[in-house]
């Protein structure tokens, strides 16, 4: 095409900037298309503008609607993005985190999208309180989109102890999932417009990470040669039945999925982490063609570090083991030394990173082994 000879021909130099999430990368994208106003973006074939995410702020029920015009001055506009792929994509993660209504003017009864918890229908705003938290809520999707993701995780954490206090533990459960979804589709929580002022953010924030933990380590006297491959496992199940365990690897600091592997538990009866997480790291070490970590995670405390030491001193194999405590992330060492480190310490943040896609992993083959033992 005329116009993609017109566009090469004056290019001059191409940068790359890589992001830890596809969301980040859209939300970048978009900014930078209307910071700088590039020729090739602005001016289209059909004359069409791109597509925006208006949020009608100021509504008594606002809306989450897209738009190819900032023609409101009452509203909040995100983009503009180019391509509607793009926004959907956006949007549709958005939505499962924060449900919000997408009609202008929504029909006084349920939708479809009600029904799949994506969409808090007129009908579901019986009483004022639900309406302000409605409100909380598209006002967290705002600053989502600003790439303000670490205050509104610190928001929903305190939403969570408040839950908690109360007793209300359902209530502070689904608010843990969206605390996990936000952490899962922005992980590393840095906001994406970071990455214009250093576009290599995320190859620093790896080594950051990387010499952090390192460091971390060394003061406990666990000594490590390299952090170039670091495993981790995790295990999944209810009451023992539909069992899985996960290895998940991070090489230079960087997700390696090639590496991951999956594990069906065999032997284990009944719900006894500490037994499947000694099969599952026996099983791993049966595999000799498989690169040897240089250091062990296991997602839990002592028990679990125990049984993973205990498989490698009968194979007299020297790899230091650490494990993450779900409940305050507090790591232990295998002599059961406490590092307990703040909640934006590098090493944290690198330790829960391989955790979290541990637990993903694992829960998503648990998952799929419930699902083929329900369709018979």
């Amino acid at each position: 095409m005329e116009k993609t000879r017109q566009l090469v021909s004056r290019i001059d130099k191409i940068q790359i900037i890589k992001t830890s999430s596809e969301v980040e990368s859209l939300l970048l994208e978009a900014d930078f298309v209307k910071k700088r106003k590039p020729f090739y973006n602005i001016k289209l074939i059909d004359d069409k503008a791109y597509l925006l995410i208006k949020i009608t702020i100021k509504d008594e029920i606002p809306k989450v609607l897209i738009s190819r015009k900032e023609d409101d001055k009452n509203s909040i506009y995100f983009g503009p993005f180019t391509s509607a792929a793009s926004v959907k994509i956006v949007l549709r993660t958005i939505r499962k985190i924060f449900p919000y209504q997408s009609i202008r003017n929504h029909a006084k009864k349920k939708c479809l999208y009600n029904h799949l918890n994506l969409c808090p229908c007129p009908p579901t705003f019986t009483k004022h309180k639900e309406k302000m938290e409605y409100k909380k809520n598209v006002l967290k999707i705002v600053k989502f989109l600003k790439g303000n993701t670490k205050s509104v995780i610190k928001e929903l954490e305190k939403e969570r102890e408040s839950l908690s206090k109360n007793y209300e533990f359902e209530k502070a459960g689904l608010t843990q999932k969206k605390i996990d979804s936000i952490k899962f589709v922005t992980s590393p929580s840095y906001s994406p417009f970071e990455y214009e002022e250093n576009p290599n953010l995320e190859e620093d924030l790896r080594m950051r990470q990387l010499n952090s933990l390192s460091l971390e380590l060394r003061k406990k006297g666990v000594l490590t040669a390299s952090l170039e491959r670091i495993e981790c496992y995790d295990i999944s199940n209810i009451s023992g039945k539909f069992a899985t365990g996960s290895m998940v690897v991070l090489q230079n600091g960087e997700i390696s999925k090639s590496e991951y592997r999956r594990f069906k538990i065999k032997r284990s009866k009944g719900p006894n982490d500490f037994a499947m997480i000694e099969e599952v790291i026996q099983r791993r070490f049966k595999n000799r063609d498989w690169e040897m970590p240089n250091l062990l995670i296991v997602d839990g405390g002592k028990g679990q570090i125990s049984s993973a030491v205990k498989v490698l001193e009968t194979r007299n194999l020297k790899i230091p083991v650490i494990g993450l405590a779900k409940k305050e992330e507090t790591i232990f060492t295998q002599d059961f030394q406490k590092i307990k480190l703040p909640k934006n310490s590098d090493a944290l943040k690198l330790v829960m990173k391989i955790r979290d896609e541990a637990h993903r992993f694992a829960i998503s083959y648990h998952k799929k082994l419930r699902a083929k033992a329900f369709i018979g």
